[in-house]
């Protein structure tokens, strides 16, 4: 490898906490070929955490972190890059992964409130990139073209770039319905380059 090795952090928002779907054989291609390139590799799996979904934006700014989730908010702290993958559900993220992305991204964490004209004005986790891999089930180029990528778009700008992830990537994996096995064999084996580029 002719890169350093990096601090990787893999979180798999797929909902199904039985595992064994597409989105679990792709992490686990990315983490093998990333651990044995060199990086440093820890794993959140949002569907092994027992968190409640927030309610009000006092309970936001002002709640504490629930403690199954101060672990993943300690692993973010700590990594240099993130891979993020789930499944697309009617247009966007899974319902968990949205709710475990809203308790994380807390201010005095992912922010600081600096009681200037911007009150979100320090971006806490600045000097990370990410990649984010959406799997789904119609043709990625429809998602990407004619919806625009819209989901992924605003996850990219409107809470990782917001909280200083830069540059942020995504890989769209589409036809999830009809796959075949030379195609899963295709992306499990970008998904191990990644894993070894730590990217």
């Amino acid at each position: 490898m002719t890169d350093a090795p990096k601090r990787l952090l893999l979180i798999q928002g797929h909902p199904d906490p039985a595992g064994g779907h597409f989105c679990h054989a792709l992490a686990q291609s990315y983490a093998d070929a990333a651990l044995a390139a060199g990086h440093q590799v820890r794993r959140v799996e949002v569907a092994q955490l027992d968190f409640p979904l927030l309610r009000s934006q006092t309970e936001w700014e002002h709640g504490e972190t629930p403690q199954a989730l101060q672990q993943a908010q300690q692993d973010i702290a700590w990594c240099q890059h993130l891979m993020l993958l789930f499944p697309l559900w009617l247009g966007d993220m899974p319902a968990l992964l949205k709710g475990f992305l809203e308790q994380v991204a807390r201010p005095d964490f992912a922010f600081q409130k600096d009681g200037g004209p911007n009150p979100f004005g320090q971006k806490k986790l600045r000097g990370r990139s990410a990649r984010v891999l959406v799997t789904m089930g119609m043709p990625a180029l429809v998602y990407r073209y004619i919806f625009r990528a819209h989901s992924v778009k605003s996850l990219e700008r409107n809470v990782l770039g917001f909280v200083g992830f830069g540059p942020i990537h995504e890989t769209l994996i589409g036809g999830m319905g009809s796959i075949s096995a030379a195609d899963r064999l295709k992306h499990l084996e970008k998904l191990a380059e990644l894993g070894r580029k730590g990217d």
